[in-house]
């Protein structure tokens, strides 16, 4: 649930990206099954794969609140025995085809794919919507996913790198909010193939569903293919986003106690952006050069010139909802509070003096050179961007038009964004370390300061 600003140089599909050139998505066709499915299809010949991908409108925003993941746990167990094949059976002839299966939920989405020769393209699709549409929820299988889940999540917390991450969701959204409902041990237990069956049969339905298909294969008998195996989902109801308030910005710290932890992890939070935001372009760049790439101001201070710490980053979500803009690292026990006042003093430094010209350019350099390779040199990355396009109502525009977009930004925008998202207070702050060793020094960050011990269950604090 952890997981969004980024993309990346030359392709192998025929991208030709000179220094003025605009990158280009590929043709695609969107369709639309009797029952409502969209099918996109990318014909991208060359490489005898084909990626396909079943993406389901939801996501962990449709998990009901206290209930658990069941969106994880749903989609965990879609390979673990259908209607029609045991979860051997269904391993068995996945290895024969040696394809890949993969099904994973983000905040407003599952996404169920399979990467399978063209040559097995039928056979692939044949293992997907069974997986897809008639998962078992066997007892046994469902006792053993979450009794995995559960030895994660006692594991996780013997790795503060990954821990901070569930404590700081849980602390700056909140238990009410949909992207606050980290998971814990009682919910798992009580997770039920009741429960399953109920959540895929009103989420796993044609008013949610959509079909991406990328690689090389032919259009039109791909479609054929499609509505055979898909014509007979029921419409059903569609899963409608909640309108939900963005979370305030607000001046609170807590400080999870690790006793005899040599380092100190701290999250720095405040509001971020959703996906759709008219910002996204200047953001993306200064996002960059504030803490998205090795050479950021963020990574130069903390850790090129100070040597305070092995990494430092920022990392602004977008999703469907308002996420957190989150400055991330870690230090020795000793030197907390001088890293910790370091990295404010460079988000001060970016709120009130912006960024230089020669920064912009460096950015807007950065950012079109690496978007291609991270998000459209392969069938999977053509794939997550068509169901962004469909979870978010994009167009091609999105793509087509970056770089002229990217073009555009003037200084005088960028720093205004700065200004604007990268605000020096009020900011809640997420601390995992020794608590004895640095209590009282960490209280100066905020008026309100709460305290839990890393052994309390779960990582919701009270």
């Amino acid at each position: 649930m952890i997981r969004r600003i980024g993309f990346a140089a030359t392709l192998l599909c025929g991208f030709a990206l000179a220094a003025t050139a605009q990158v280009k998505l590929p043709p695609y066709s969107r369709t639309a099954l009797a029952n409502g499915i969209p099918v996109y299809v990318v014909e991208r010949q060359g490489l005898p794969l084909v990626s396909l991908e079943v993406v389901v409108r939801g996501g962990d925003e449709a998990d009901p609140a206290g209930a658990g993941p069941l969106c994880d746990i749903t989609a965990e167990l879609l390979r673990r025995g259908t209607q029609r094949r045991t979860a051997a059976q269904f391993s068995e002839e996945l290895d024969g085809l040696g394809a890949t299966f993969n099904a994973s939920c983000d905040e407003q989405s599952t996404a169920v794919r399979m990467d399978v020769l063209a040559k097995d393209f039928a056979a692939g699709l044949d293992l997907l919507t069974d997986a897809t549409l008639n998962p078992a929820f066997g007892a046994e299988e469902v006792t053993k996913a979450t009794a995995r889940r559960v030895d994660e999540l006692n594991s996780i917390k013997d790795n503060p790198g990954f821990a901070i991450n569930y404590y700081s969701r849980a602390f700056f959204f909140g238990p009410e909010h949909p992207y606050g409902r980290v998971p814990d041990e009682q919910q798992l237990r009580h997770i039920t193939p009741e429960a399953l069956r109920e959540y895929h049969s009103r989420l796993y339905v044609a008013s949610n569903l959509s079909v991406i298909v990328a690689g090389s294969v032919d259009r039109d008998a791909v479609e054929k293919q499609i509505d055979a195996a898909f014509r007979g989902v029921s419409t059903g109801a569609r899963y409608e986003w909640k309108a939900v308030e963005p979370v305030k910005a607000s001046a609170r710290l807590l400080l999870v106690d690790v006793p005899g932890a040599t380092q100190t992890y701290f999250h720095i939070m405040q509001p971020g952006v959703t996906r759709t935001t008219r910002d996204r372009v200047p953001l993306m760049l200064v996002e960059t050069l504030f803490g998205g790439r090795f050479t950021s101001m963020l990574n130069d201070a903390l850790r090129v010139t100070s040597g305070l710490t092995y990494g430092a980053s920022n990392r602004l979500e977008e999703d469907r909802l308002v996420g957190m803009n989150s400055i991330q690292s870690y230090t020795k026990t000793a030197t907390t509070v001088e890293a910790i006042d370091l990295a404010l003093e460079v988000l001060k430094k970016l709120h009130e003096n912006g960024i230089t010209a020669e920064q912009l350019a460096s950015a807007k350099a950065y950012v079109k050179g690496t978007f291609p390779p991270r998000h459209l040199e392969t069938q999977q990355q053509l794939g997550e961007v068509l169901r962004e396009f469909e979870i978010y109502g994009l167009h091609r525009g999105e793509i087509d038009d970056l770089f002229s977009a990217i073009d555009a930004v003037t200084l005088e925008r960028a720093n205004q964004v700065a200004a604007q998202y990268f605000q020096t207070g009020p900011l809640t702050f997420v601390l995992l370390g020794d608590a004895a060793k640095v209590r009282e020094a960490v209280k100066k960050y905020a008026p309100q300061m709460l305290e839990i011990p890393v052994s309390k269950p779960g990582f919701t604090a009270p």
